[in-house]
């Protein structure tokens, strides 16, 4: 069963996103997209820093040395021990309107990530898988809020959400090509409360999925059923990840964003960084090598 839930860094976000755990580096990185603002936090040390960013960044993925961003329409490698950000690919050009929101790296290392109209107005964006040399090729269109991303154990089965609609779908993957087979649904709409946000994948292939406007994290069985749930003093969780030491500690993060005054007086850990352990360790996240340099940007 899981540990009682408690604030790991009151870092009152207003779009807190993106957990991602480094295993090389043995710390988090997460952002506020409205910040915006990169954040780190060693639990060990218990240190905590956050750089300010230029533009909107919606996803992180860990590299060999520091972690690749998913800035407006741009991935770009960022460099915590100089602050260095360095722009690698274009995923989609300027005239769409969008921005990049929710990315990861499948078992094998390749980049995938997702773009939409901010603020969700319009069903205008993408899935992209980029490859490790920069090439980047669509794999779902009209999507609205991309989301829900992340793989089983064995690579052979990639999760995925549009929050807009509600349901989170488990596509068949191929992990030698990184190519999309047929769809099943994973979690129904309205099954559950609230909608489906950013997720985790644990050992034993089961999915935590942040549930959105409901305060909750539930885990949730490759076969659909529940076998564990999180309340939050926070009703609008976001992403989460597995990390820690021991891979047993389930980081969320959490949004103020749309909250009135009164919600905000009841919840005054909304927007803060939340952790708890659980029984079931998660799984290393592959980290990104791209073969090819980037060019400084900031």
């Amino acid at each position: 069963m899981t540990g009682r839930v408690a604030t790991a860094v009151a870092s009152s976000d207003t779009l807190g996103e993106c957990a991602t755990w480094s295993v090389r580096e043995q710390a988090l990185y997460w952002v506020d997209i409205r910040g915006p603002l990169l954040h780190r936090f060693d639990p060990a040390s218990g240190a905590y820093h956050s750089w300010p960013l230029p533009e909107l960044c919606g996803g992180i993925v860990p590299m060999a040395d520091g972690v690749m961003l998913a800035l407006r329409r741009d991935l770009a490698s960022f460099d915590p021990r100089s602050g260095a950000l360095t722009k690698w690919c274009e995923v989609e050009p300027e005239a769409l309107g969008n921005r990049l929101n929710e990315m990861r790296c499948d078992r094998q290392g390749r980049v995938w990530v997702g773009s939409m109209r901010d603020y969700a107005m319009a069903t205008t964006g993408s899935l992209y898988r980029v490859s490790a040399s920069g090439q980047v090729e669509a794999a779902l269109a009209d999507i609205t809020i991309p989301n829900s991303l992340g793989w089983s154990p064995d690579g052979r089965t990639m999760y995925f959400a549009d929050t807009a609609q509600g349901s989170v779908h488990a596509y068949a993957y191929d992990p030698e090509h990184g190519v999309l087979g047929a769809m099943r649904v994973l979690i129904e709409e309205g099954a559950l409360p609230g909608r489906p946000d950013g997720c985790a994948i644990d050992a034993e292939g089961h999915v935590w999925s942040t549930r959105v406007g409901a305060g909750l994290v539930v885990r949730v069985a490759p076969d659909g059923r529940i076998s564990d749930q999180i309340e939050l003093p926070a009703s609008q969780p976001t992403s989460c990840a597995l990390g820690g030491s021991d891979l047993r500690t389930l980081y969320i993060t959490t949004a103020r964003q749309k909250l009135e005054e009164a919600a905000l007086r009841a919840q005054p850990e909304a927007g803060n960084l939340f952790a708890a352990t659980v029984a079931v360790p998660g799984l290393a996240e592959p980290a990104f090598a791209p073969e090819r340099a980037a060019a400084r940007i900031a």
